[in-house]
């Protein structure tokens, strides 16, 4: 049976992980808590590098611990940045999305003290996305 984990629960645990971010270039700390449909939760921090090109993002990072860890079967994630308007996943981050997740895949994003958060399923925000269905 999937753990019910509520969206103030995950945002709670997504300024969690942001407080390990490691971004010395941008100041612009993102935390991600991204819940699995049997109800895990993995999370992630962005963590930044001087040439830039190696940085990952908060989402991919909790992404890429649950893929490690066998995981390929996820319900929603929860992203907050550090700043004052809600952090939405970058272009690269959606892919990565698109890859593992399902139309209704929800995605919650918040500014850094929850005031403005929004809501949408991964149609909503790439409607028109490139996935392992493409290659079929």
């Amino acid at each position: 049976m999937t753990e019910m984990v509520s969206n103030e629960k995950l945002l709670a645990l997504a300024a969690e992980a942001r407080d390990h971010s490691y971004s010395p270039y941008s100041h612009y700390s993102v935390g991600a808590a991204l819940l699995t449909k049997d109800g895990k939760v993995y999370q992630g921090c962005n963590i930044e590098n001087a040439s830039f090109t190696p940085t990952i993002c908060a989402e991919r990072t909790a992404f890429f611990h649950a893929i490690f860890d066998g995981v390929r079967a996820f319900s929603k994630i929860a992203i907050i940045g550090s700043g004052e308007l809600p952090a939405f996943p970058c272009g690269v981050c959606r892919q990565v999305m698109s890859e593992f997740c399902d139309g209704d895949f929800v995605i919650i994003t918040s500014n850094r003290d929850g005031s403005r958060v929004v809501t949408e399923t991964l149609d909503q925000m790439m409607p028109h996305r490139f996935g392992p269905k493409d290659l079929l």
